[in-house]
C-alpha cells in the first residue's frame, strides 16, 4: 500500500519527533560513556534491522550486501561515520548545539555536489550557504570567546555528521549516473554494523546499567533504526525540498525535548546562530519547492513542451 501525500507529509513529522529524542534519552543515562553509548546504540539498531529488513523486503535484501558494489560499503562507512560522530558530540556539547550543526546537510550536500559533480547552484542556495555559514561561525565564536572549549570540540565533532552525508549523497548520485541504484536502507545495516565493531575497543568495560541498557535500546531501535526506514517510505512519495523542509522539525523537537524532559536551556548564542541557519534553510527549500511546482504547471498548460 502506497502513502498518501498527506500521510507521508505526517508520517514524517512523526520520524522526526522520533530522531528528536536522541538529545533527552542521553541525558538521562547514569552510568553509560560517550563511545560505549554509540557502541549499544549501533548494536541495538543492527538487532533491528535484522528483524525488520527480511520481514520488509524478503531475505532478497542480504544478497545485495554481497552484490552492492564499493558505492555500497561506501555508503556504510559514511553511516557508520554519522552514526559515531553523533553521539559522541550529543556527549560533548549541547544538544541544540548539535542539532543546528547537523542541520547544514542539505547546504553542504548542495556545496559537495557543486564541486564533485558539476551541479550549478542557483543563487538562492548560495545566499543561504552563505547565512548559514554566519550563524554557525557566531555560534561557534560565542563559544570560543565564553571559554566553552567542550562545547566547540562537540561541535566540530558534530559537523562530522552533515559532511558525512553530504559524501554519502555524493557516492549514491555518482553512482546513480553510472546506472547503479544504491539502496541506502542496507547501507544503513553496513553503517550499524560497522560502527559496533568500531567502538567496541574504546567502549569496553561496560558501565552501563541496566537501566541505561534499556534507554539505549529505546535509541537503536525507535530512535534510529524504525524512523530511518520510514523515512525511506516517506522520499518515495515527497519531494526532495520536501523532505528537506520537514527533517528541520528534528531540530526543533530535539531542542525542545531536551529543554523540557532533561532541563538542557540552549544558549542565546545557539538559538540566534540556529535561527539564521534555519531561515536559510527554509527559505532555500521553499523557494525550491516553489519552483518545481511553477515548472510543473508549465509543464501541464497545453502546448507546453
Amino acid at each position: 500500500m502506497r502513502l498518501t501525500h498527506g500521510g507521508a507529509v505526517w508520517l514524517m513529522v512523526v520520524v522526526t519527533l522520533m530522531w528528536g529524542t536522541a538529545g533527552v534519552v542521553t541525558r538521562h543515562l547514569a552510568q553509560a560513556h560517550s563511545f560505549e553509548i554509540t557502541f549499544w546504540r549501533s548494536l541495538f539498531t543492527m538487532l533491528a534491522l535484522l528483524v525488520i529488513l527480511p520481514l520488509w523486503r524478503g531475505r532478497a535484501v542480504f544478497s545485495q550486501l554481497r552484490s552492492g558494489g564499493r558505492e555500497l560499503w561506501i555508503s556504510g562507512v559514511c553511516w557508520a561515520v554519522m552514526f559515531t560522530a553523533f553521539m559522541v558530540a550529543l556527549t560533548l556539547a549541547s544538544t541544540a548545539s548539535v542539532l543546528v550543526t547537523m542541520s547544514l546537510g542539505p547546504l553542504l550536500t548542495a556545496l559537495a555536489a557543486r564541486i564533485f559533480i558539476g551541479h550549478r547552484l542557483p543563487a538562492r542556495t548560495w545566499l543561504a550557504i552563505v547565512v548559514a555559514g554566519l550563524g554557525i561561525g557566531w555560534m561557534y565564536g560565542t563559544q570560543l570567546l565564553n571559554g566553552g572549549g567542550a562545547s566547540v570540540l562537540g561541535t566540530l565533532v558534530a559537523l562530522c555528521v552533515p559532511l558525512a552525508g553530504a559524501t554519502n549523497w555524493t557516492v549514491v548520485q555518482h553512482a546513480q549516473a553510472k546506472g547503479h541504484d544504491i539502496d541506502l536502507v542496507p547501507a544503513v545495516l553496513i553503517g550499524a554494523v560497522l560502527t559496533a565493531l568500531f567502538t567496541l575497543p574504546f567502549a569496553w568495560p561496560f558501565r552501563a546499567s541496566a537501566h541505561d541498557l534499556g534507554l539505549l535500546a529505546f535509541l537503536g531501535v525507535f530512535q534510529l533504526a524504525i524512523p530511518c526506514v520510514l523515512s525511506v517510505l516517506c522520499a518515495q512519495v515527497l519531494k526532495a525540498p520536501e523532505v528537506a523542509l520537514l527533517a528541520l522539525l528534528e531540530v526543533i523537537f530535539g531542542i525542545a525535548l531536551a529543554w523540557i524532559g532533561a532541563g538542557e536551556e540552549p544558549a542565546a548564542s545557539v538559538l540566534t546562530g540556529g535561527a539564521l541557519v534555519i531561515g536559510a534553510l527554509v527559505f532555500n527549500e521553499l523557494l525550491a519547492l516553489r519552483g518545481r511546482r511553477t515548472t510543473v504547471a508549465d509543464t501541464a498548460m497545453p502546448g507546453a513542451h
